[in-house]
């Protein structure tokens, strides 16, 4: 499973141009479902991302997490985390989930995070979606679960 995060003042999701979640301060999460990813890989990309310490202190270091800022998080699924542009011009995306496992695992995402943060907000799945955000920093990890295990 692969994750970009992004620390955020703001961000929201529309579709059709018309706004289907929004978040303030917190992290906007993309999450791609790689094949044979588990449930075990979404549990290691969540507690990564709501205890990475990636939000400044009152002496302006990256040490406090979404968890101590009490921040909001956005989920939005994104398989073209998964493509590889080896070769070629066109990414290949092989290596993603197919839809229905994919959707699986990013709901059970979903459901996990729920709890763990202020307010969760999602993209919907399979869907066209505009993502608009103010990204603070600019502050932007990459988190692979392939690499922890």
């Amino acid at each position: 499973m692969r994750a970009v995060i992004q620390r955020v003042d703001r961000a929201c999701v529309r579709i059709n141009s018309q706004e289907y979640s929004s978040i303030d301060q917190g992290v906007l999460v993309l999450l791609g479902v790689e094949k044979d990813d588990s449930e075990k890989d979404a549990n290691y990309i969540l507690e990564k991302t709501v205890n990475l310490r990636i939000f400044e202190d009152e002496q302006g270091k990256m040490n406090l997490s979404l968890t101590d800022i009490d921040g909001q998080m956005l989920v939005v699924s994104q398989f073209t985390l998964l493509g590889d542009c080896i070769k070629g011009r066109r990414p290949s995306f092989i290596r993603a989930e197919e839809p229905i496992t994919a959707n699986q695992l990013y709901e059970y995402f979903v459901r996990e995070a729920a709890p763990k943060v202020k307010k969760l907000a999602t993209g919907k799945f399979q869907e066209m979606m505009q993502i608009e955000l103010i990204n603070n920093g600019p502050v932007t990890i990459l988190l692979d679960s392939r690499k922890a295990f």
